[in-house]
């Protein structure tokens, strides 16, 4: 951890040991925001990330805490505060991506997805509020995805859970514009992530049906550059909206 000069900004970026939530803590980083590394129990994982932005200049503390835990998530706003005294970003991005026919879909793999991705974010939205609404600027950004929108096979916890990121994004933007605080998602598609771990073992199978328009897929780093923009001030016009990083895949309204 590094906290020699305070920091302009802070962020909490949630499930960011590795892939996109990963690129997301990095391109933070390097545009100076000081950042808060989540991870559920893969500390290796997170602390490499902290390393990583603690080489670069930048300013890293890593928060182990199971976002589904209201008490852990609230030790964890404390650690932030202690730590920085602020928090101006808020970027819920821990989910849950496993594929299984609806058969096979268990009542424990149901909750747990939902649990993840929905009560993740609303625990650490509320949590992070007091802090939020001291910045001023804040920004809560939420990781969806292209499926929530276009449906997909074998991932109905999944598509669920993720359309339910959409109405969350724009009920908090209503209840929270007072505060100057903006509320978006950004919902990735077609992206090159790893998929061997506990939470994605496989490739989804989606991505032989679909096919960008730009002919590739996307890289993470590309959708921590929309992060990155949406969090930074030429986007504080912008509320309540979805924006669709996917190459074209699917042409969102």
């Amino acid at each position: 951890m590094n906290t020699s000069s305070k920091p302009t900004a802070v962020a909490l970026v949630t499930g960011s040991g590795r892939n996109i939530g990963r690129e997301i803590a990095l391109g933070l980083a390097a545009s100076g925001v000081a950042i808060a590394v989540n991870v559920r129990s893969s500390a290796a994982e997170g602390q490499a990330v902290v390393d990583e932005i603690i080489a670069m200049g930048g300013q890293a503390l890593l928060c182990v805490a199971d976002v589904t835990d209201q008490s852990a998530v609230a030790a964890m706003m404390a650690a932030i505060q202690a730590t920085w005294g602020r928090l101006d970003i808020l970027v819920n991005n821990a989910a849950i991506r496993r594929e299984a026919k609806i058969d096979d879909i268990s009542v424990r793999d149901w909750r747990d997805t939902l649990a993840v991705i929905l009560d993740g974010a609303f625990f650490c939205a509320q949590a992070a509020l007091p802090l939020l609404r001291a910045s001023g600027r804040a920004a809560i950004i939420n990781i969806g995805g292209m499926t929530s929108h276009t449906g997909a096979a074998e991932r109905v916890h999944v598509v669920t859970a993720k359309a339910g990121l959409g109405g969350l994004t724009r009920a908090l933007a209503h209840d929270l514009s007072p505060d100057g605080i903006t509320v978006n998602c950004i919902a990735p598609g077609m992206v090159d992530t790893r998929r061997d771990t506990a939470s994605s073992t496989t490739a989804p199978k989606h991505h032989a049906r679909h096919h960008p328009l730009l002919g590739r897929r996307g890289t993470a780093a590309e959708i921590a550059a929309s992060v990155v923009w949406l969090a930074g001030p030429s986007a504080r016009f912008i509320t309540g909206q979805t924006l669709h990083v996917n190459g074209g895949t699917y042409l969102g309204v």
